[in-house]
């Protein structure tokens, strides 16, 4: 994939100071705006690597490893799906999405960790009635959810993408195929009603403990609005199901790709049109407003947002396992490996070897830490690709 032209780094470099000042933000989000911006550069710290065939000298800068950091997803990405491939089963899969009425918005804002657990929870709850229901399915299943807040035009849009198996354990432990000859799983609109009162009996006893208004008018508008459990198709075997982890996994609100400019004040980026056809279209902010809608999506320190229930979670992988051998799937232990490793084998790149001849090894000959004033040589190098790349324009 080319490199962007522009990164979201830049734009928090440039425009932070003044966004700060006209939206105050709480220090978890000053925090991830501050490791975002000096992810990969000097401040961060970094090595010196040599190639011990023709010399070459490269320099390369440590991550910040912030989860909403557009530039440090993929090896995280690539380690999550390698862990989650040993959990498949030989069955049909189906992506089902939860999600929260806009009317919710101003409460996910002011309380987004009670409300993206309410979230979680609610829809888990409503999975695990229906399929413990013999008219649906009559079994225990689980569930692997992953939280996302945001729309493509960086406005709040919390929803919850779940991957759920075709079947489930009966009381013996013996696999039960889900009814509906794998074309879906549970009734949408049944499940829409029973998502909303999960969620609303959630929220109404944790106002109540808090001694937090909710109004009448929020209230029943909850009630009589219609709420969006939304059935995609349904995945047809395990592979399907990688790839779709691969791409929702560890997603962030917007990606450095889809920025287009950053230029007197303004953000120009692309966004994609469900509406309309799933027309690529550019929408350009002012670099505060689009800071502000960042900022909307990032989540408060420490909260889970990929979460595993039923025979999926951690705690039941034994039972996981004794269920891939009855469906005559081999459990495996999975690899632990390197960066490097991953660089290799999932993303199609060597680091160690030499970018310039291809033939010798790259050798760490330096490093130097966070904070510290890098060594004499790493100007040097910098100056030298600063030429290289202005040669090239």
């Amino acid at each position: 994939m080319n490199q962007p032209q522009h990164e979201l780094s830049q734009i928090i470099q440039q425009y932070g100071k003044e966004f700060i000042r006209e939206h105050p933000q709480p220090l978890f989000h000053l925090r991830t705006l501050h490791a975002i911006a000096q992810c990969r550069t000097m401040a961060m710290g970094g090595h010196v690597d040599a190639c011990d065939a023709c010399g070459h000298i490269r320099v390369s800068y440590n991550s910040c490893r912030n989860r909403h950091c557009p530039k440090c997803q993929s090896t995280q990405r690539e380690r999550w799906i390698i862990s989650r491939e040993q959990d498949l089963l030989p069955v049909n899969y189906f992506h089902i999405v939860f999600t929260l009425p806009e009317p919710l918005n101003q409460l996910c804002i002011r309380y987004p960790e009670k409300m993206y657990n309410t979230l979680f929870h609610a829809a888990w709850e409503t999975i695990r009635a229906f399929s413990a229901d013999p008219k649906h399915l009559g079994a225990e299943t689980g569930m692997i959810s992953i939280l996302h807040t945001w729309g493509q035009q960086l406005w709040l849009h919390p929803h919850l993408h779940c991957i759920v198996p075709g079947g489930g354990t009966n009381h013996q432990g013996k696999w039960k195929q889900a009814k509906g000859d794998g074309k879906f799983l549970f009734p949408v609109k049944a499940m829409s009603r029973v998502f909303r009162g999960k969620f609303m009996e959630k929220l109404r006893k944790w106002a109540k403990s808090e001694n937090i208004s909710l109004s009448r008018t929020l209230t029943d508008g909850l009630y009589q609005h219609s709420w969006v459990v939304y059935a995609k198709q349904p995945f047809w075997g395990p592979q399907q199901v990688v790839e779709y982890l691969g791409r929702y996994t560890h997603k962030i609100a917007i990606s450095n790709h889809r920025l287009k400019s950053i230029e007197n004040g303004n953000v120009t980026f692309t966004w994609k049109d469900y509406r309309d056809g799933e027309k690529r279209k550019v929408m350009t902010l002012r670099s505060t407003e689009f800071l502000r809608r960042f900022c909307l999506h990032i989540l408060p320190a420490g909260f889970v947002r990929i979460r595993h229930y039923g025979f999926l979670s951690c705690r039941k992988k034994s039972f996981l396992q004794d269920l891939q051998r009855q469906l005559g799937a081999s459990p495996s232990k999975p690899e632990k490996l390197s960066w490097q490793q991953i660089c290799t084998l999932r993303l199609g790149y060597n680091v160690e070897i030499c970018p310039i001849c291809g033939k010798g090894t790259m050798v760490t000959i330096q490093r130097w830490l966070p904070g510290r004033s890098p060594p004499l040589i790493v100007q040097t190098v910098e100056k030298r690709d600063r030429r290289n790349k202005n040669q090239q324009d």
